[in-house]
């Protein structure tokens, strides 16, 4: 079997795992939530050895390299070589994940129904 001298951008972003299926790496990129060597590209763009992506999920970004070409999915270890991580943007994920995880969740602090001592307070206000 040959190996792929160019593979479609969608395609490899699913097989180096950044997406869980073919259909999300295609709308990620239709989004403009990738870009190919600083540029926005087409899903059916076909991409090489040595180009430079910027995949943005959620509040996090991904700097890559792309070291190896797939077209088909394969275990973590493999889709994990296929592509070198910046350093610097490995960091600043690494560190707005641990101030997502620390920072306090916004929820209701409602306590739902009032209690029998409330209910007796708020009917005294309404003079009942």
């Amino acid at each position: 079997m040959t190996r792929p001298t160019r593979v479609r951008l969608d395609r490899w972003l699913w097989a180096a795992r950044f997406f869980k299926t073919r259909a999300l790496a295609a709308a990620a990129v239709g989004a403009g939530q990738v870009e190919l060597n600083g540029e926005r590209a087409k899903r059916a763009k076909p991409l090489g050895v040595g180009d430079r992506l910027r995949v943005r999920r959620g509040p996090f970004e991904y700097l890559v390299v792309v070291r190896g070409l797939a077209e088909h999915r394969a275990s973590p270890a493999a889709a994990a070589a296929l592509y070198d991580e910046d350093p610097e943007g490995k960091r600043r994920r690494e560190r707005l994940a641990e101030q997502l995880r620390v920072a306090p969740s916004l929820r209701y602090e409602g306590k739902g129904r009032p209690t029998k001592r409330e209910r007796r307070e708020i009917e005294k206000l309404k003079g009942e």
